[in-house]
């Protein structure tokens, strides 16, 4: 193959550790010391001492640093269901930022990328590559670039751990091991046990509330956009794209709006159907501006993150005020309270954000699998629920 590239990794005596880039199928791929005949060396930029891989043969400089009464309420609930749809599906198709991070700025990851992409990815070879790919590859949407981006990521990685450095991330994501063509299995499964989840127990609400609930067109219309972000939010763990992950984040940001919606319809708008209008229109331009802005404007996470935590704690408030106002007369709430807390306080494992266990399981995956049971709790509070205002309704009905 031309020999293999060596690394001098300092503070370890001198010592050579040979590193071979596999390439496509099998192929082998030199780095720029093969074509320079030099080492890639490590040196120090001035932070902290810290040692960082360096390619001498190409040094370089980058700039920055561094995923929702009766027939009129059922159809003015569609239609807006629809319209948010429309909304999100126009502003994923616009063009993303460029996510930078350490891995990917090292020189050696950027030239190890280009060369892979010279060698592999235009003419014969490019031609070869296609014809070697697994079908499965090539219907996910993984390409040639894809493929040398996974293999120089993991050439970057073995650097940084024989030298004894922290991993670092890649494009705003950790390094993960992809299983056939999924980019990070953990969280593709545990989005996708979510979505399954909902749909059962959609299917359970259906069998179990009659559509004459005041409350029932307004649960199947959140179970929907629930099953929708959860299906987005496999694609993207999937295959991470700009469209993928803008899906995927501005559905979550919907289903935190329909919950809030959801609450209240529950403890407003059942006597006050006027105010449930207003309401609607106030959260659907909410989450225009919301879109607008991160896909017109520019993708900021910070204010994303920062929108979606208030947006939480209002809706997090908003339901337990409710909860603990008809604990006495509702024993059913307690599932809604402990879901809502529980939800809060599982949503600290995103701030753990450790490198994956066995390059599989992260700190997202775990948030993921940990809210499976909370789904099926929280449909199973509004079955309960459904059936009491029915009862209420009927008992009222009686009366009169």
């Amino acid at each position: 193959m031309g020999g293999a590239v060596s690394l001098m990794l300092p503070g370890h005596r001198g010592e050579l550790y040979p590193v071979m880039l596999p390439g496509h199928w099998g192929r082998y791929i030199p780095s720029c010391s093969s074509a320079t005949g030099g080492a890639v060396s490590l040196v120090q930029p001035g932070l902290r001492g810290r040692y960082i891989p360096w390619c001498s043969a190409a040094p370089q400089r980058f700039r920055g640093s561094g995923r929702k009464r009766r027939d009129r309420a059922a159809m003015a609930a569609r239609g807006a269901a629809r319209a948010a749809l429309l909304l999100l599906l126009g502003a994923a198709a616009a063009p993303g930022p460029a996510r930078g991070s350490q891995g990917d700025r090292e020189p050696l990851y950027r030239d190890c990328l280009a060369r892979c992409e010279q060698r592999n990815c235009s003419g014969a070879a490019l031609r070869h590559f296609r014809a070697r790919q697994p079908l499965y590859m090539s219907l996910t949407g993984w390409t040639c670039r894809d493929d040398c981006k996974y293999e120089c990521m993991w050439l970057t990685v073995r650097v940084y751990v024989q030298g004894g450095y922290k991993v670092p991330q890649f494009h705003g994501k950790w390094p993960f091991s992809r299983f056939l063509f999924f980019q990070e299995p953990a969280s593709a499964f545990a989005s996708f046990l979510n979505g399954v989840a909902s749909f059962v127990m959609l299917h359970r609400y259906k069998a179990s509330v009659p559509p004459s609930s005041p409350m029932y067109h307004t649960c199947i219309t959140f179970a929907w956009v629930s099953l929708n972000a959860w299906f987005w939010s496999t694609v993207f763990h999937t295959k991470d794209t700009a469209v993928t992950e803008k899906l995927d984040y501005f559905c979550a940001s919907a289903v935190v709006l329909h919950s809030i919606y959801l609450c209240c319809v529950r403890t407003l708008g059942l006597r006050r159907p006027a105010l449930i209008g207003i309401f609607r229109a106030f959260l659907l331009l909410f989450l225009t501006c919301h879109v607008s802005y991160l896909t017109l404007v520019r993708f900021d996470y910070g204010y994303n993150m920062a929108a979606n935590v208030a947006i939480g704690l209002l809706n997090l408030g908003w339901w337990l005020w409710w909860c603990v106002r008809n604990r006495p007369r509702l024993p059913h709430v307690w599932k809604c309270a402990a879901v809502v807390l529980l939800l809060q306080a599982l949503a600290l494992l995103e701030l753990l954000d450790f490198p994956p266990l066995f390059w599989v399981l992260d700190a997202h995956a775990l948030w993921h699998l940990s809210t499976v049971p909370l789904t099926v709790l929280f449909y199973s509070f509004l079955v309960d629920d459904s059936l009491y205002l029915l009862k209420a309704n009927s008992d009222l009905f009686k009366v009169d």
